[in-house]
Order: C-alpha cells, then structure tokens, then sequence
C-alpha cells in the first residue's frame, strides 16, 4: 500500500494539484483542482496507484469492474486488470448514466465502482444505481483521491488512495465569485459529447 506522501508526491511532480477557480462537476466552486489526467498520462505510475486501489478489494469475489466515464475509465481498466476481472464502463446519454456499447451486468454479478476523484460522489452514485438497476450487487467502492475527507457516503465499504479535505462553495457563496476578479473555468469532463 502507497502512503500518503507517496502518492501526494506522484500528484505534485506530475502537475495533478491545479490552483485557481474552478467550476466542479459537482457544481461547487473550488480554488483547487485535481486535474488525475495528468498523472493518468503515464502507464507505469496509474498502474501502481491502481494496484494500490485494489489490494483492499482483493478478497472480495468481483465479477466486474464499472466505472464513470470518462474519468474513470483508465482507472477502472487498471483497477480492473489488478484484480484479474472484467472491466466496462458507463456513460451519458442524454443526461442520464447508463450502460451503453453492449455492455451488461449479469444479475448476482458483484460488482466494485471506481473512480478518479470524488467531491459529492454523484457521479458513482449514478453508477452504483445503474449496477443495482441492472440486478448486480454493489461490493465496493474505490476512488483514487476522496476531495471530502471520508464526507461522502456511499453505503458500501469504500477505499481512497488519498482523503483530503479541499474547501469548495456554492457558487453564491463563492470568494472568487464574489471578488468577481477571475473567472470559473470548467476543467472536467462533464457535459462531453
């Protein structure tokens, strides 16, 4: 298991940690970013940051592994290929996360949902009602860095690499907002075609 100066580490010296104002997928405002593509770039450094995101789960009977695009997926597919299971992910479609390209879960599959980042843990939350939606059962969920410091609960035994409390804010109760100097830009990938 990697610690947590390890992996703080491997963000910094690969440009992971952004500053400045940024719109989250959430919808919250924040003066951080964890930008994980950067560090996704390199094959060797996502493989051991995901191995690492698996050891917890390597005991658990998994089936599959399903995760949201588009920032899951590289993680889901590492992930996946640590614990030696099939991998798919899941992806909008007008609006709403779904299962699409002919990918299925089988009824009884279990199931563990990754992700590369949470705040408010809607994203996997849409995923873990599509697994359930579709008679899978959820066993786990793993993220590579928790933004809410252990905040979020998503009712299944849950594993981050890194849990960090990074302050973000409604819009109206923004101080970027409100300073109204620099504008919020939208880095993730939410609302991709």
């Amino acid at each position: 298991m990697m610690t947590k100066e390890e992996i703080l580490t491997i963000f910094q010296e690969t440009g992971v940690i952004k500053e400045g104002h940024f719109l989250l997928t959430s919808g919250r405002h924040s003066k951080h970013y964890m930008q994980m593509a950067q560090v996704l770039q390199y094959p060797q450094i996502t493989a051991k940051l995901c191995s690492s995101l698996a050891d917890p789960f390597q005991d658990k009977q998994i089936d599959v592994v399903v995760s949201p695009a588009v920032g899951g997926i590289l993680v889901g597919y590492e992930v996946s290929r640590a614990l030696g299971v099939k991998n798919i992910f899941c992806e909008r479609e007008n609006g709403k996360m779904t299962l699409r390209r002919g990918f299925q879960i089988e009824p009884g599959q279990s199931v563990l949902v990754v992700e590369d980042v949470v705040t408010t843990g809607g994203s996997v939350k849409e995923v873990i009602s599509v697994v359930e939606q579709s008679g899978g059962e959820v066993v786990g969920v793993g993220v590579l860095v928790d933004r809410s410091n252990g905040n979020v609960d998503f009712g299944f035994p849950f594993h981050a690499l890194l849990s960090m409390e990074v302050e973000s804010f409604s819009k109206e109760s923004c101080p970027l907002c409100l300073e109204g100097k620099i504008p919020a830009i939208k880095p993730g990938s939410r609302g991709l075609k």
